[in-house]
C-alpha cells in the first residue's frame, strides 16, 4: 500500500504539563472523546448514617385489613389473606364485623357471608356489589365452595348467632374464616381454643372471667373487657395482644352508622 494514500490517524490531544493551570472542562472533555460516553448530572451520594436507618421504619407490620389504630395511634392490620387456614372469632358487634369486611373487599378479597339474618347485611352488599368480585350471601349452612386461590383469597363471615353450626365452608389455603358470636356461648370455648386469632368487645364481668380463664388473661386485662368502649377491640393472639380502636371513615359512617356494640 503506497504510504501516501493510508488515512492519518486524528491527533492525540497534546498532555497536559503537571505544572500547568487547571482547564475548566478538560478532563471531561477528555473523557468524552475516550469513549467514557455521556456524563450524567452529579448528585451527592445517597446514604445514610447507621443512627438514621431507624427513621425508614414504616408503622404496618403485615399485610391485609387495617382494623384501627393500636395504644401508639399506629394501624393496626389484620393478615387475613394467608396461604395457610386462618380461623378468627370475634366475641362483639355485627358493627365491627360489617366493617372488617368491608375493608377486607377494598384488599381484594371476595366475602362471603353466612347468615340468619340477611337483611342486615343487604345494604352492604348493594354498596360493595355482588358476585364473584365482591360480596354475597346465604343462608345458614348454604355456603357454596368458594375456590379460594392466591389471586383470589375469600374471607367467610359467619354470623350465626349464639350457637353457629359447623360451617360446611371451612378455613382453608387464602381462605380465612371470621366467626362473630354476639356474647359468649357455651360453644364459644371451644371455638376461641380452635381460632388463631381472637377479639373480645364489652362484654358482662362473668363473660369476662371465662374469656380470661380460656384465653390465659391476667387478671387486669379481663377485668377491664366490662368498660370497654364502643369500637375498641383486644385482640389475642397466641403471643401478642393488644387493644385497637376502630374508626370509622365518613363513608363507613354514612353506610354503617357510628360504632355501636350492640345491634
Amino acid at each position: 500500500m503506497n504510504p501516501a494514500t493510508h488515512p492519518a490517524a486524528p491527533p492525540r490531544p497534546a498532555p497536559v504539563p503537571a505544572s500547568a493551570p487547571p482547564v475548566p472542562g478538560l478532563r471531561q472533555r477528555l473523557r468524552l472523546r475516550t469513549g467514557f460516553g455521556l456524563l450524567g448530572p452529579r448528585h451527592p451520594r445517597h446514604t445514610l448514617t447507621f443512627d438514621q436507618v431507624d427513621a425508614l421504619a414504616l408503622p404496618l407490620g403485615d399485610d391485609g385489613v387495617v382494623a384501627g389504630v393500636n395504644a401508639a395511634g399506629q394501624p393496626a392490620v389484620l393478615g387475613i389473606n394467608r396461604p395457610t387456614p386462618y380461623d378468627i372469632v370475634l366475641i362483639g358487634s355485627l358493627w365491627t364485623a360489617q366493617v372488617l369486611a368491608l375493608r377486607a373487599t377494598a384488599t381484594g378479597a371476595r366475602v362471603a357471608v353466612e347468615t340468619g339474618r340477611p337483611q342486615h347485611w343487604a345494604q352492604l352488599v348493594q354498596a360493595v356489589g355482588g358476585g364473584q368480585a365482591g360480596m354475597t350471601v346465604h343462608d345458614v349452612g348454604r355456603v357454596p365452595p368458594q375456590g379460594a386461590s392466591a389471586g383470589a383469597p375469600v374471607l367467610v363471615v359467619r354470623d350465626c348467632g349464639m350457637r353457629p353450626p359447623r360451617g360446611r365452608v371451612t378455613s382453608a389455603p387464602w381462605q380465612a374464616v371470621l366467626t362473630l358470636l354476639p356474647y359468649l356461648s357455651p360453644v364459644a370455648p371451644r371455638l376461641m381454643r380452635q381460632a388463631l386469632l381472637v377479639g373480645v368487645q364489652r362484654v358482662s364481668p362473668d363473660e369476662a372471667r371465662e374469656i380470661g380463664r380460656v384465653t390465659g388473661l391476667p387478671p387486669a386485662e379481663y377485668e377491664a373487657l366490662p368498660n370497654l368502649p364502643d369500637g375498641l377491640t383486644l385482640w389475642c393472639a397466641e403471643q401478642d395482644r393488644q387493644y385497637v380502636m376502630t374508626q370509622p371513615t365518613d363513608a363507613e359512617v354514612g353506610l354503617l352508622g357510628a360504632p355501636r356494640r350492640v345491634d
